[in-house]
């Protein structure tokens, strides 16, 4: 479903029978499932400005451009070295008139660095806090999934920034962080409209959710069907397959 090639330092991957390439460092932080399904889940209307908080190799954009070509996109990126790729992405598929990247740390985004105030803003943000766990000595990769360069407070903060009055911001995090997340993006009047859990397999716990919520919306909360990611011998599941048919 994912072509791959590689040579020392890279691979260069392709999407959609070959009509979208994604080159990543082979060492470095490379995207996962969850970027693509977070992807997948994006429905956004004609002409929308969507920014992609911590883009990585521009992969959210990158689907999204190919699907939508009448939106807007801009990824943010702290890292220098991703930002590079993304920015090489980009160009390697000819979609420079309509992503572009910021290199910087996104709590220095400002909205009059955009056209106009962002109707969606998207997000696959690091997951862990920074004292949990064991840090990846890879730095990219340590950066993408700790809290390192931004917590979840100033992603939310840079959320609400930069979206226009009833604005959505949609990501995905862990399940087990779900409190924290519903409670900051309350805190940031960002509030929570939709959730929809993601589980690998139907006899295993959900492990990832899916968020979505609306700049100075009115409460209700509406929890869709549970979306799982395997069958029993590792295929993808109908579902799965009918959102990543072209992959």
């Amino acid at each position: 479903m994912i072509g791959n090639s590689q040579n020392q330092e890279s691979t260069v991957d392709t999407l959609f029978d070959g009509r979208v390439i994604i080159k990543q460092s082979r060492m470095g932080y490379r995207f996962s499932i969850d970027a693509v399904l977070l992807a997948a889940s994006i429905h956004p209307k004609r002409k929308d400005t969507i920014v992609d908080l911590g883009t990585g190799c521009g992969i959210i954009p990158l689907i999204l451009a190919y699907h939508h070509p009448e939106i807007r996109i801009f990824g943010v990126e702290v890292q220098k070295e991703l930002a590079v790729l993304a920015q090489e992405n980009i160009a390697a598929n000819g979609m420079e008139d309509q992503i572009k990247i910021f290199q910087l740390d996104m709590k220095k985004l400002s909205i009059n660095m955009l056209p106009k105030a962002a109707d969606l803003v998207v997000s696959n943000p690091p997951y862990r806090k920074a004292h949990s766990g064991r840090i990846n000595p890879n730095q990219q990769r340590a950066r993408a999934r700790h809290e390192i360069s931004i917590t979840l407070a100033d992603l939310i903060r840079t959320a609400r920034k930069i979206l226009r009055k009833s604005g959505r911001f949609v990501m995905v995090y862990p399940i087990d962080r779900l409190a924290d997340v519903v409670a900051t993006l309350r805190s940031g009047n960002l509030e929570p409209k939709f959730i929809r859990n993601i589980h690998s397999y139907r006899n295993t716990e959900a492990k990832l959710v899916l968020v979505e919520a609306v700049k100075d919306g009115r409460p209700g909360l509406k929890a869709a069907p549970p979306l799982y990611i395997y069958e029993p011998d590792d295929t993808y599941t109908e579902e799965t397959q009918d959102m990543f048919q072209s992959l």
